[in-house]
């Protein structure tokens, strides 16, 4: 399998976690030191676990993802780095009310052993142009 495929299977692995608002799963496609950058968030997550702990905040809150689908994806191998671009349009349950938000999102992954992990997740609002 070529790794161009292998990491369009990390990245629909990690989709198909979020869009299910499985946790565990969701959260075991990063490595521990990922980072993320979210333009609904005041700060870049410096950790898995940093994001974490929002994520449990968020659900506290009411969050909940309703489902998620992945559009216009595009694999750039760079050896043991990869850069995954899509487009995703998103379901959320925000404070009680369903929301539905189109944004782009950057992943990069890098290998671990046999397994290809998201090391950085960068996403961005899809603004009218």
């Amino acid at each position: 399998m070529s790794r161009e495929l292998e990491v369009h299977e990390a990245a629909a692995a990690l989709v198909r976690a979020f869009a299910s608002n499985d946790t565990a799963a969701y959260f075991g496609c990063f490595s521990a030191d990922a980072s993320f950058v979210f333009h609904t968030v005041d700060k870049r997550l410096n950790s898995r676990a940093e994001y974490e702990a929002l994520w449990r905040e968020w659900q506290a809150d009411g969050f909940a993802v309703l489902g998620c689908e992945s559009s216009n994806a595009t694999v750039s191998v760079h050896g043991e780095v990869a850069i995954f671009v899509h487009d995703v349009a998103t379901r959320l349950r925000l404070a009680g009310e369903d929301v539905a938000v189109q944004e782009r999102e950057t992943i990069v992954f890098r290998r671990e052993g046999q397994r290809w992990v998201a090391w950085h997740e960068h996403l961005s609002a899809v603004t009218a142009g």
